[in-house]
């Protein structure tokens, strides 16, 4: 007989990938580790496959188990948008989110509109700037609910859309046949740099940097004036600039997903009305997005 697969397993079993400790993951779904272990080895029945590997440093996911805890986050986020949904009253209080700066001249105004005919009387707060700075003011606490970017090969959060990273020349300047080739990066820390560097040395493609900023808008500048060639996400590519090509010798760099971040204890409905209205402007904007 086929087991169902039931959702507060599911639920542990996100809780397990982001604690990397059943003992931890048992505090935060209100459960004892034994009892934890119990369902996880009941959900591994019901798949026929190991999802866990233990080791010194705690447990890891199987690659079946990362392949399941992606669909359980968005099954989670499904079943809250439900639940959600039935109270359609307009709602009070207060939400802090967090956006990268380069969607708030578009994906921004479509949620913020969304979200305030439903709920006029709720204040929204929206901290605007990169990646690594909104996932540390999410870890502290300072935000509800954030966007990020995030390494295609990583399990972060909620999956929204891959928004590819590639490579960016003027269309009339030409500064990627220039030698050493002038490129605009990130700062140092940031793992789109890393990309670009190790992908420039592996292609043994003389270059210097020429510009360096942490600002998307930056980099969109430096790519337009002709100062240098730059690294963006596919939706951010200016109008006046388009992407440099394998067969130009510049290979595709790893994927960059955008994904969705709550706080696990925040449950309430404005957070998932708020959530509901970033995943439809997110893929209604970006016609290019995929799962």
């Amino acid at each position: 007989m086929n087991q169902r697969l039931e959702s507060d397993l599911l639920r542990t079993l996100v809780a397990i990938s982001e604690a990397k400790n059943f003992t931890k993951a048992s505090k935060i779904v209100g459960r004892t580790q034994s009892a934890v272990s119990v369902q996880m080895k009941k959900l591994e029945e019901i798949v026929g496959g190991r999802l866990f590997e233990r080791g010194p440093r705690g447990v890891t996911l199987t690659l079946s188990g990362e392949q399941l805890v992606k669909d359980a986050k968005r099954i989670i986020s499904l079943l809250d948008q439900a639940v959600a949904s039935f109270h359609s009253d307009p709602l009070d209080g207060f939400i802090r989110i967090g956006v990268p700066e380069e969607y708030g001249g578009t994906i921004l105004p479509r949620v913020l509109s969304t979200f305030s005919k439903a709920h006029p009387n709720v204040e929204v707060t929206v901290h605007s700037a990169s990646s690594t700075e909104l996932k540390r003011a999410f870890d502290t606490g300072e935000l509800d609910l954030v966007v990020t970017h995030e390494d295609a090969s990583m399990i972060g959060g909620e999956l929204l859309i891959n928004d590819p990273v590639v490579w960016v020349t003027s269309d009339t300047h030409m500064q990627h046949e220039c030698n050493p080739m002038p490129i605009a990066i990130c700062e140092r820390g940031c793992w789109w740099r890393e990309w670009a560097v190790d992908t420039l040395n592996y292609q043994e493609i003389n270059y210097r940097v020429a510009y360096e900023s942490n600002s998307i808008s930056g980099l969109q500048a430096a790519a337009s004036s002709g100062m240098a060639v730059a690294i963006l996400s596919q939706s951010q590519v200016p109008s006046d600039c388009r992407e440099l090509t394998a067969a130009e010798g510049y290979p595709p760099l790893q994927g960059s997903n955008i994904t969705l971040r709550q706080q696990r204890k925040s449950k309430c409905n404005i957070v998932a009305g708020m959530a509901q209205a970033i995943r439809e402007a997110f893929q209604t904007s970006l016609p290019f997005s995929q799962h």
